[in-house]
């Protein structure tokens, strides 16, 4: 998790720790950690693993997330602009790679789209394929009932923070000369011709 501010991680673990009245030797002791390592998680001098953040949010009666200082609630969905704005940043996200299925009558039955990440199509493809395996998994232990809705919101809050520190660039496509954009079509129809 090398891409998190672990003294604002620190600053928020002391401050969940006073507020629950708890000194530093008590927290190390329901840890299970020295007090050198706690002191030294509070202070941001070691890196908290995953596993430590759950604990802590455990224990500290918060989130991972908000630990971790990741805002999963900043912009909430209001209408289906939001959604599709969603959608077209995912476009723009490097290392991800996704192709959207459309099948509508009379090619088929149902009028039905989806979007498809090939797991080693592109760098981050593989964590989406499994994030996406393991999503649908939970959610079927919900609707079997399996799976209490408090189960399931920590099972969210979990994920979330295991992947804050997995970094996404977010590039713009470039503007092509009305030349180059020619070329580069007809080279995409020749490849698509010889079947790529």
């Amino acid at each position: 998790m090398d891409n998190l501010d672990y003294p604002a991680i620190g600053q928020r673990i002391k401050l969940l720790r006073k507020r629950r009245k708890l000194n530093q030797v008590e927290l190390a002791r329901l840890m299970g950690k020295s007090l050198r390592t706690l002191q030294k998680y509070e202070t941001g001098e070691i890196e908290v693993s995953i596993a430590v953040v759950n604990q802590l949010a455990e224990l500290l009666d918060c989130t991972p997330t908000y630990l971790l200082g990741y805002e999963s609630q900043a912009a909430p969905i209001r209408n289906l602009a939001d959604i599709l704005g969603m959608l077209f940043q995912l476009e723009e996200a490097a290392g991800v790679s996704f192709s959207v299925d459309v099948q509508k009558p009379p090619r088929s039955r149902e009028w039905k789209c989806s979007l498809s990440f090939n797991g080693k199509a592109a760098d981050l493809n593989a964590d989406l394929c499994l994030f996406l395996e393991d999503w649908e998994s939970h959610r079927e232990d919900v609707r079997a009932y399996q799976m209490t809705q408090a189960a399931y919101q920590k099972w969210k809050e979990q994920t979330l923070a295991y992947y804050a520190s997995t970094p996404v660039e977010c590039v713009q496509p470039e503007e092509l000369d009305e030349d180059e954009r020619i070329r580069r079509h007809n080279a995409y129809l020749e490849n698509k011709k010889k079947g790529g």
